[in-house]
């Protein structure tokens, strides 16, 4: 057995990562974003700030012959007032693209969020370290993939062997935007958000831009889905708009052509799927904004209820189904002259049958077990007999 004295540390720089978008050099090391800086600029809203400093779908990708890697991080844990402690955010360990270990960080910042009173309080804390240990000496691929739903600066990478960054293994890129639910909200680890478990099934390389709260047809992110290179894209867009009460149905349609033009700009021809929002009973007939549910709050139980009032939809306030036709005929006008554009009712996804067997816990978002459901759904109808196709031609 290698002994402590046998350590190499190997720098943490934007070679050894992927499904990243940009990198900012801290005092600790390296925090991942899936925003660029000059996007980050252009908005202060704090809930984005943190959605995008999430790293979901960003992993550590190297070859070694290491039996033994230690990662030092600094995370930033969330806390809410009167509600239970949540858990530490998960990292996961995969060999030769098989799954290999879990494990977690204590220590960190901590981010206390009082809903109630509309107000954050950061307090700083210590980098922690994970370790897996026991792998086989042999040459392999080693992916460490981030919390999807805990910011991570990453500060150290230790191991008992020399470290490269894995070679391009030929895969297609696909790039996915959508809100909390392509983001992760309650999977059960990184690898199981729903959209990291379609590019699995796929075989494709995953870009998560899922931002939490943030699918709100921003200028800034359509501009950052144009200069991202990628092969495969697909954005899943409505719910956000509704439950932020953002636009009347005047604004909606112009904004996702808008939205769709930027895209093309950097993409004139990749297979672009426009997916609409999974059923949400709250909002299919009542507009937004949502809001929280606090009563059970001490139990650890948040839920989410429609605030708005179904008469205005005929003011032009959205709804989910409103949005769904909206969306489903825009793409089809536009794939008169876009036969790369393709349409997706995210009802396929998730739908009547699926809530009945298995609910929304907060009314809003899915469980483990249905993000599992969701993601071999896309597999199937856009990466198997859909939009992408073909993909694992590459691979």
């Amino acid at each position: 057995m290698r002994t402590e004295h046998s350590w190499i540390t190997t720098p943490v720089t934007a070679s050894l990562l992927r499904g990243v978008v940009d990198v900012e050099h801290t005092e600790h090391g390296l925090l991942p974003h899936r925003l660029p800086a000059w996007a980050r600029a252009q908005c202060a809203d704090p809930q984005l700030a943190m959605a995008e400093s999430q790293p979901a779908g960003v992993r550590l990708a190297f070859r070694t012959r290491a039996t033994v890697v230690e990662l030092e991080t600094l995370p930033t844990k969330r806390a809410y007032v009167g509600a239970p402690p949540l858990p530490d955010g998960v990292y996961e360990l995969l060999v030769d693209g098989r799954p290999a270990g879990r494990a977690t960080v204590t220590g960190g910042n901590t981010l206390t969020v009082d809903m109630t009173a509309g107000t954050t309080e950061w307090a700083p804390g210590p980098p922690g370290t994970l370790r897996f240990a026991g792998l086989s000496d042999r040459p392999k691929d080693v992916e460490i993939w981030l919390p999807h739903n805990e910011t991570t600066e990453l500060v150290a990478l230790r191991t008992d062997a020399l470290v490269e960054p894995a070679a391009d293994r030929g895969r297609k890129v696909w790039l996915h935007h959508g809100s909390s639910i392509s983001h992760g909200s309650d999977a059960a680890g990184p690898t199981s958000t729903w959209p990291a478990l379609a590019a699995s099934l796929g075989g494709v390389e995953l870009i998560n831009l899922g931002l939490g709260g943030g699918a709100l047809l921003d200028p800034f992110t359509a501009r950052t889905l144009r200069d991202t290179p990628a092969d495969l894209i697909s954005v899943k867009l409505g719910i956000n708009v509704v439950n932020a009460d953002l636009m009347r149905l005047r604004a909606f349609g112009p904004a996702v052509h808008g939205f769709l033009d930027t895209i093309r700009e950097g993409h004139p021809t990749a297979p672009l799927l426009v997916v609409s929002p999974l059923l949400c009973p709250i909002h299919e007939d009542t507009p937004g904004p949502s809001g929280p549910d606090f009563s059970d709050v001490a139990e650890g139980r948040l839920r989410f209820r429609a605030m708005g009032d179904p008469a205005e939809r005929a003011a032009g306030k959205l709804t989910l189904t409103v949005i769904r036709d909206e969306l489903a005929a825009l793409v089809q006008r536009r794939a008169v002259d876009d036969p790369n554009l393709y349409h997706l009712d995210g009802r396929e996804l998730y739908g009547e049958a699926d809530y009945a067997e298995l609910p929304l816990p907060d009314e809003l978002h899915p469980d483990a077990a249905a993000h599992r459901r969701i993601g071999e759904r896309f597999a199937d109808l856009a990466f198997a007999r859909g939009a992408f196709a073909g993909a694992r031609e590459a691979v």
